[in-house]
């Protein structure tokens, strides 16, 4: 089985292998892809989409499975702050699975940048004084000091996404 994972980020990439482990017989592909979404997904409607649209073009491109994974930040309902959150889908052209990945509150400081429209990884490194948190711990990492990094929590959005795919219960 081929699968494409819409994206050049590896981080990306290793996230979809460690979920897809030993269950599938899978060869795991980058695919260049765009989300059709902001740079910086705002809600958890725009970075489902982008997630989606990553999925649905990676498939696109001539893979068994597509697989999109979008980080973005919303505001949560009953909760103070922004936060971090991250989707995935997964495609095989008929069924698209979903999942959510570990949901972090922002600093405030952090928030304040990101509302007035920066970017967060951007912003990530500033404040850490480093360059491409994203492809590296990612805010994960760098928010819970290492107890969860970027491609743990991207890989259990993506093995919630896989559900469809793994049982008969959807």
């Amino acid at each position: 089985m081929r699968v494409g994972v819409g994206s050049r980020n590896p981080v990306k990439v290793a996230a979809t292998e460690a979920s897809l482990g030993d269950r599938f017989d899978a060869t795991v592909e980058s695919v260049a892809v765009e989300s059709g979404v902001a740079e910086q997904p705002f809600g958890e409607r725009e970075t489902v989409a982008g997630a989606e649209n990553r999925a649905r073009r990676a498939f696109e491109a001539g893979y068994d499975l597509g697989v999109g994974l979008e980080g973005g930040v919303a505001e949560v309902p009953g909760t103070e702050g922004l936060y971090l959150v991250m989707w995935a889908a997964v495609t095989d052209g008929d069924r698209v699975g979903r999942g959510g990945g570990v949901r972090l509150r922002l600093p405030d400081a952090v928030a304040e940048r990101v509302r007035a429209g920066e970017e967060l990884g951007p912003v990530m490194d500033d404040v850490l004084g480093e360059s491409n948190v994203a492809r590296n711990q990612g805010a994960a990492g760098a928010l819970t000091d290492g107890i969860v990094d970027r491609e743990e929590a991207l890989a259990g959005a993506v093995a919630g996404a896989l559900g469809p795919f793994v049982t008969d219960h959807y």
